[in-house]
This record gives structure tokens, sequence and C-alpha cells, in this order.
């Protein structure tokens, strides 16, 4: 970066500084990952350079034949590594993907079924301020209180009262598999349309350790990176019969010209999802997060529905005498980055929270197996025992440094 270094040091500083920031820290963050350098020359390149509004074949301005080689290789390979019949790559991000949806198939004030944002949902799945709760009836599902997880006869019965137009299944903090085919069923039961939100879980789907739900649903939304250890951006999957509803409303209905650039990453981010070393990756995030969460059981933590099949898990921290917020804050001190989160039926605001969400798809991703995860339990538990005590974090600090040095990130970079 010498020519930045020269024109904005300003800014070549705080991209340096956040290079040693995720090369020290213990990413685990569930939406957070580190793509390969193959993917940051794709999303560094010369293609950021080009309008290329429309699609393959069908652009407004000449000159596109590159871009729609580009396009067209990631909308191939998405299709074959999901299989998909139709998939459209120009969401700038999973929000929007999801927002395609809603104004390709319902009216303005159409009911949506979807998970209740404090059991594990999204923003886009019909929090008040966003554009989901604004312009669409939102009638939430939520966990059953005494197993912490979905409760699809209680769905159904849900269902059958709301009547929705469309169900959406999927969420951002939910620690447990999703049965696909058993909201296809619900959503039949009441004549609804079937969105699968799989923005968290795509890596793991792609990877074949959690079912597809390609095969169920009529849409399926996702983002390109958490899991899928792809470029921050969005895609959608449908069935062929929708395909131009779904074109039409990326194109021109929400968005103008795609970032092809980034489109370019996704390309490469699909090619490596199809290798035998990102199944082997995704398999390892499954035993990772279900090491970690074990270690912190023992150490006499509640995990949230008791355990996790998926990349993340909950930490309930309301008999800890500490709230999600300072626990997140604190560990940040230490170099140990989580999120403060609501867990299911929380007695605080969504602002502190009684617990943290805990993901293992980045440090997965440094090379971190079950032994490193059973120590990084230990680290937080002893930050979170002496939230107070800068000596005791301090030590953590430089336990947590000699975790990053073995499984260092980027070498060509420093």
């Amino acid at each position: 970066m010498s020519k930045l270094k020269r024109v904005d040091p300003q800014i070549y500083k705080a991209i340096l500084d956040e290079i040693r920031r995720e090369d020290e820290n213990l990413e685990l963050i569930a939406s957070e990952n580190f793509v390969s350098e193959e993917v940051l020359e794709a999303q560094g390149s010369i293609m950021t350079n080009k309008y290329a509004e429309g699609y393959p074949g069908a652009r407004w301005y000449n000159g596109c034949h590159n871009v729609d080689i580009v396009e067209t290789l990631a909308v191939e390979r998405a299709k074959k590594l999901f299989g998909a019949e139709h998939v459209n790559v120009q969401p700038h991000s999973g929000t929007q993907a999801n927002m395609a949806v809603y104004f390709a198939m319902l009216n303005l004030g159409d009911t949506v079924m979807s998970m209740d944002l404090s059991c594990g949902g999204h923003l886009s799945h019909g929090h008040p301020h966003s554009f989901s709760g604004k312009f669409y009836k939102i009638v939430p599902y939520g966990l059953n209180r005494k197993t912490e997880t979905l409760d699809y006869d209680e769905i159904l019965e849900l269902a059958k009262k709301a009547r929705p137009k469309m169900i959406l299944a999927g969420a951002s903090a939910y620690p447990r598999a999703i049965d696909f085919k058993k909201f296809r069923r619900i959503a039949d039961a009441v004549g609804a349309f079937l969105l699968v939100d799989i923005a968290h879980i795509a890596g793991l789907v792609a990877g074949g350790v959690h079912q597809n739900p390609v095969e169920y649903a009529e849409f399926v939304s996702s983002t390109t990176h958490k899991t899928m250890r792809g470029p921050r951006g969005g895609f959608i999957m449908c069935r062929k019969e929708f395909a131009k509803k779904i074109d039409m409303e990326i194109f021109p209905g929400i968005q103008g010209g795609p970032l092809m650039h980034i489109i370019a990453a996704k390309a490469v981010c699909f090619k490596e999802a199809s290798t035998p070393a990102f199944k082997a990756y995704q398999r390892q995030i499954i035993k990772n997060a279900r090491a970690l969460s074990e270690e912190f059981e023992k150490l006499g933590y509640r995990i949230i529905s008791g355990g996790t099949d998926t990349h993340l898990f909950l930490v309930d921290l309301s008999k800890k005498n500490i709230t999600g917020k300072d626990a997140s804050r604190t560990l940040d001190r230490a170099n140990i980055t989580v999120n403060k989160n609501l867990i299911p039926f929380d007695a605080q605001s969504p602002f502190v929270t009684s617990g943290i969400r805990i993901g293992t798809p980045a440090v997965t991703t440094r090379g971190m197996k079950e032994p490193e995860m059973r120590r990084i339990a230990h680290l937080i538990d002893r930050v979170l025992k002496s939230p107070n005590d800068e000596k005791a974090v301090k030590g953590v600090r430089a336990d947590v440094s000699a975790i990053a040095k073995a499984f260092p990130l980027y070498k060509s970079l420093k």
C-alpha cells in the first residue's frame, strides 16, 4: 500500500491498525470471518471501475463483456453449489436480498411470520424500524420456553390463525439446526410462500453439514460472508418461475449498478466453497463450537438450548453478576471479541442483554481446533470472573497474544 501511504497516511494507518487488530485478537463474533487473499485480490480489483446496470447480455452500458464473464461465473457456481434453479448475485447485502423478495412477492400490509428478534431473528425479519416492520404486518413466532428451541407444532397453530402470505425461516442468533422440510409443510398448510434466510449458515449448507433449504423453499436469501468466508454481500436463490420477478426487483427495483469487484470476489468465494477443504473447514467449525460450548458448561455457564448444532451458541450470564454489554466490553480489553446478545425471554433490554453470542468461523479459519477452544473458554472465564481486575485482564491479553501468534493471519500483508 505504498501509494496509499503517500497520498492518504491517515487511511493507510487505519488499515494497518485493523490488520494488526485482526491478527492479534481472537475473533469470536459469529457473523465475522477472514476472507482468503484471493478473495481480497478480486475485491480490490479494477472491476470496481465498471458500471454494469442490468444483467449479463442485457446491460445498459457497453463495454461489459468482461464483467459479464465474472457475473455469469458467480451465478453458475452458486447454482451448482446449492442446487438452485436461479441465482441473483447482485444484492449488496443480506438485508437487500430479503427486501427484494418482500417487494417482489408481497403487497404492502401483507402478513409475514418470522422469528421473534428476541429469540434470534434478524432486523430485516420484522424490526419496527426496518422496512420489514414498517411495510408489513409481522406476526412473530418464538421458541419453546422450556427447550429454547423451535416448536414446529406451535408455529403451525400460529400460522393457521395468522394466515400469512409469507413465512420466513432463519435467524441470526439461533444455535440449533432448522428443519426446513417442516417449515415447508407449515407453509403449504396455510398457502404461504416460504423464504429461508441462510445468511449465517450458508457455509454449513454448502459444506453439507446442515439441511439445504433450496429443495423446500421458493426463495432462499443469504450473505456471502459469515460462514461462507467471502466478501460482504448478498445473493438470492429461487425457483425458475420467480426468476424474472426477483431480478426486476433487484434492478431496477431497489438497486442501480452492481458492485462488480464484489461480484468477482463472490465468484471466487463460490469456487472456494466447492472444494473438499471447505467441507472439512465447515465440519471443524461445528466441532469447535461444540467443544467451546461444552467447556463453558464445565466451567459453570448455562448454554442456551443446552448446546449447538451450528457455528454459534449463546451464553447466559444472568447468574454471573455481569451483563452481556459489560462482558463484551471487558473481553474487548483482553483482545477477545464477542457481542452482547439477548437470550430467549431476556429480562434485560437489547442494549444491555443477559448474554453473549460466540461463534467459531473466524478462529477456525486461522486453523484452531478443539484444544484451542477449550483454552479460549478458560481465558474468557478468567476475564468474566474478574472484570474489574486490570492485572487479570492484562494476563489474559498476553495469553491471547500467544495463541494469535501461533495462528497468524495474512502473512503477505505484513
